[in-house]
Protein backbone atom coordinates (compact mmCIF):
# COMPACT_ATOMS: atom_id res chain seq x y z
CA UNK A 1 0.00 0.00 0.00
CA UNK A 2 1.68 2.87 -1.24
CA UNK A 3 -0.17 5.78 1.15
CA UNK A 4 -0.35 3.44 4.27
CA UNK A 5 -0.04 6.80 6.45
CA UNK A 6 -3.18 8.24 5.31
CA UNK A 7 -5.11 4.77 5.55
CA UNK A 8 -3.66 4.43 9.05
CA UNK A 9 -5.02 8.37 9.34
CA UNK A 10 -7.85 7.76 7.98
CA UNK A 11 -8.76 4.26 9.98
CA UNK A 12 -8.21 5.89 13.20
CA UNK A 13 -10.60 8.56 12.63
CA UNK A 14 -12.90 6.32 11.64
CA UNK A 15 -12.89 4.27 14.80
CA UNK A 16 -12.62 7.26 17.14
CA UNK A 17 -16.30 8.52 15.33
CA UNK A 18 -17.54 4.75 15.61
CA UNK A 19 -16.25 4.66 19.43
CA UNK A 20 -18.03 8.37 20.19
CA UNK A 21 -21.26 7.38 18.47
CA UNK A 22 -21.59 3.89 20.39
CA UNK A 23 -20.47 5.79 23.86
CA UNK A 24 -23.42 8.25 23.25
CA UNK A 25 -25.74 5.69 21.93
CA UNK A 26 -25.33 3.56 25.16
CA UNK A 27 -25.11 6.47 27.78
CA UNK A 28 -28.19 8.79 25.69
CA UNK A 29 -30.61 5.68 26.76
CA UNK A 30 -32.27 7.47 29.07
CA UNK A 31 -30.69 6.27 32.33
CA UNK A 32 -29.60 8.75 35.01
CA UNK A 33 -25.52 9.30 35.12
CA UNK A 34 -25.74 7.62 38.22
CA UNK A 35 -27.26 4.17 37.24
CA UNK A 36 -25.26 4.17 33.82
CA UNK A 37 -22.68 1.05 33.78
CA UNK A 38 -19.52 3.15 32.77
CA UNK A 39 -17.20 0.57 32.46
CA UNK A 40 -19.60 -1.28 29.91
CA UNK A 41 -20.38 1.56 27.85
CA UNK A 42 -16.48 1.84 27.54
CA UNK A 43 -15.87 -1.86 26.77
CA UNK A 44 -18.74 -2.09 24.28
CA UNK A 45 -17.41 1.51 22.62
CA UNK A 46 -13.75 -0.17 22.60
CA UNK A 47 -15.04 -3.11 20.74
CA UNK A 48 -17.09 -1.49 18.26
CA UNK A 49 -14.14 0.99 17.42
CA UNK A 50 -11.37 -2.30 17.15
CA UNK A 51 -14.40 -3.52 14.67
CA UNK A 52 -14.18 -0.57 12.62
CA UNK A 53 -10.32 -0.82 12.81
CA UNK A 54 -10.79 -4.77 11.16
CA UNK A 55 -13.33 -3.48 8.60
CA UNK A 56 -11.35 -0.91 7.15
CA UNK A 57 -8.23 -3.36 6.87
CA UNK A 58 -10.38 -5.91 5.39
CA UNK A 59 -12.51 -3.64 3.01
CA UNK A 60 -10.16 -0.79 2.63
CA UNK A 61 -11.35 2.65 2.74
CA UNK A 62 -13.14 4.86 -0.19
CA UNK A 63 -11.29 8.49 0.58
CA UNK A 64 -8.27 6.76 0.85
CA UNK A 65 -8.59 5.06 -2.46
CA UNK A 66 -10.07 8.30 -4.08
CA UNK A 67 -7.13 10.39 -2.66
CA UNK A 68 -4.37 7.94 -3.93
CA UNK A 69 -6.22 7.81 -7.40
CA UNK A 70 -6.96 11.36 -7.62
CA UNK A 71 -2.83 11.70 -7.09
CA UNK A 72 -1.68 9.29 -9.71
CA UNK A 73 -4.03 11.28 -12.39
CA UNK A 74 -2.29 13.96 -11.54
CA UNK A 75 1.41 12.75 -12.06
CA UNK A 76 0.73 11.44 -15.07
Amino acid sequence: MKNWKAFVVAALVRALRTFCQTFIGFVAVGAALSDIPWLEALSVSAVAALLSIMTSIITGLPEVDKVSTEKGAHEE
